[in-house]
């Protein structure tokens, strides 16, 4: 609890201090009276703003301030975007604006030449590129450009992002020809090609790592090290764990590469995983593949226990099983968590989630589709949302079953869910949602839905279960079927905070009633008049289209709404 109070005293003090900050920097309407007026400037790379400079700068109300803006060789000055309307000309680099309004942004746009292209080059830890430099250099079309690498610390590993030129990704020493703009990186760190190396991560635990192929049953080193009898039938020994007294603190690069038929039971162990306990490191572009992991606590394919960790573009397929804190790619994640993704199944206890089983990440444009069962606190994504968990983005289609606090895409959360849908089944006992099982203190829902049908006791709800004290819900909706003994709405099933701009579809659901928001029937749910006039951020976009500017989308008299970012 203690840990909860302290996450809350953070949110509101900072918002106090953006208050008081806004307060004291109010004025400058453009009526003079002393009032100052404040100019951010900025340009884009291929020149500069050198009048009045760039910056933060503040004039007095009704100032006109010159402005003079100048291309690098090979480019030329585009326009001024931002805060432009008091700007003479916009598509002049030298001109003015005058000081009429509180606060300016504006930049200052740069384009190249035709016939020229870019080169922006960068290298990561361990050594660097000596040829032609790193940096973004302009070449004309058709040119080829050396390139040379240096290491320093690490060995040289390949060359990735634009590399279609590239005459040799692998070498050090290779030259890459201009057809266009391209952006590379040169990356340093030790190869892995087989399990030994892989396991030989133990003993250097805050080293940068490559995955160079795919490991999987046939690659030397499996039976001994990850295979059903290896170390006498308990399979892999996850790098780094609590009774090692060790955290990888490294990085580890899958380079799309994926780890296959990993095997690990140790039911009795605690941090389970490829990676058992990992602090402040870094981990992306892996797949976990067919995977079989048996942990207690701190259980998940990838990483069983994360704290302040980085871990993207990286998805798991198997079956992962624990007690608690389960969950199908992290047990425990802590830090940033995107473009993620888990289709396994997963069982356990207590915190279980088809990605994560408990977080306290940032954890962003990420799914699961596996099926997800447990006890308490079991959501179809993510187990817990503890503080100061934020999830946005993401969705759950795979069905969930529990006991209590069951919700399709997140058991129990006390913190942020925004952007996000579920559409699997969900079934449980008491505090059962089709998003949300409960919605603890302090928790906030928005802009968010689901389709899933919903079954449970009590406290039954068809995006909410129970929505408590101090949380809300807003700018939300549910269409899934939902039953249940008592305590059953369409919407919500038990609400003691607020609940505002927030529908359910009457005839789909099956409930007139619910503890909170508004019922409308199919029709008017399918009406973009119904959100509209509820303030919500939306637009009429055509069959198979999407309007990104808008968070949510709707196909009128066609579709429900649905959010923006999803792939149509």
């Amino acid at each position: 609890m203690l840990g909860k109070l302290n996450c809350y005293v953070k949110r509101f003090g900072v918002f106090l201090i953006m208050a008081a900050l806004i307060a004291g920097m109010a004025g400058c309407d453009g009526g003079g009276g002393g009032n100052y007026c404040y100019l951010t400037i900025a340009s884009t790379y291929g020149g500069s703003v050198i009048t009045p400079g760039e910056g933060y700068f503040y004039y007095a109300a009704n100032t006109t301030v010159e402005l003079v803006a100048v291309p690098n060789e090979h480019y030329h000055f585009v326009n001024w975007t931002g805060n432009v309307s008091d700007i003479a000309d916009v598509n002049a680099a030298a001109t003015n604006i005058t000081m009429n309004h509180s606060f300016y942004f504006i930049s200052a746009n740069f384009e190249l030449d035709p016939g020229w292209y870019s080169l922006t080059i960068s290298s990561t830890e361990g050594g660097s590129v000596t040829t032609p430099g790193e940096g973004t250099f302009v070449y004309a079309t058709n040119t080829t450009v050396d390139l040379a690498a240096q290491p320093n610390g690490y060995p040289f590993v390949k060359w990735t992002g634009d590399v279609g030129t590239i005459a040799n990704v692998e070498a050090a020493a290779t030259n890459i020809t201009m057809y266009s703009s391209y952006s590379i990186t040169a990356h340093f760190g030790i190869k892995i090609w087989d399990w030994p190396d892989l396991d030989a991560i133990r003993d250097n635990l805050g080293g940068r790592y490559y995955l160079m192929n795919d490991l999987n049953s046939t690659t030397a080193g499996y039976m001994e090290l990850a295979s059903p009898t290896a170390n006498g039938g308990k399979g892999w020994h996850p790098i780094g764990t609590i009774s090692d007294e060790s955290s990888f603190t490294g990085t580890f690069d899958g380079l799309g590469h994926e780890i296959r038929d990993l095997f690990i039971n140790r039911p009795d162990e605690y941090t389970v995983g490829l990676f058992g306990r990992v602090i402040s490191g870094i981990i992306k572009g892996v797949g976990v593949v067919n995977a079989t992991v048996t942990g207690n606590e701190g259980v998940g394919s990838l990483v069983g226990w994360a704290g302040q960790i980085t871990v993207s573009n990286s998805y798991s397929t198997g079956i992962v099983t624990g007690y608690s804190s389960v969950g199908g790619l992290i047990g425990v994640g802590d830090g940033w968590i995107n473009n993620c993704y888990s289709t396994g199944s997963v069982t356990g206890n207590e915190s279980v989630g088809g990605l994560v089983g408990e977080s306290y990440a940032h954890l962003s444009n990420s799914y699961s589709s596996g099926t997800v069962t447990g006890g308490s606190h079991v959501g179809g994504l993510v187990g817990t949302n503890g503080c100061p968990g934020v999830v946005s983005n993401s969705y759950s289609t795979g069905n969930v079953s529990g006991d209590t606090s069951v919700g399709g895409l997140v058991g129990y959360n006390y913190q942020i869910l925004s952007g996000s849908y579920s559409t699997g089944s969900v079934t449980g006992n008491e505090s059962v949602g089709g998003l949300i099982g409960w919605n603890g203190f302090a928790g906030t829902v928005s802009n968010s839905y689901s389709t899933s049908s919903v079954t449970g006791n009590s406290s039954v709800g068809g995006l909410v279960g129970l929505n408590d004290i101090g949380s809300s819900v807003s700018d939300s909706y549910s269409t899934g079927s939902v039953i249940g003994n008592s305590s059953v709405g369409g919407l919500v099933g038990v609400n003691q905070g607020t609940v505002s701009s927030s529908f359910w579809d009457i005839q789909t659901s099956g409930q007139a009633t619910s503890a909170g928001g508004t019922g409308k029937n199919t029709t008017e749910m399918q009406d973009i008049a119904t959100f509209s006039g509820a303030g919500w951020n939306i637009i009429t976009v055509a069959l198979n289209e999407t309007n990104p500017a808008y968070i949510w989308n709707i196909v009128d008299d066609v579709t429900y709404p649905f959010l923006s970012w999803q792939p149509v």
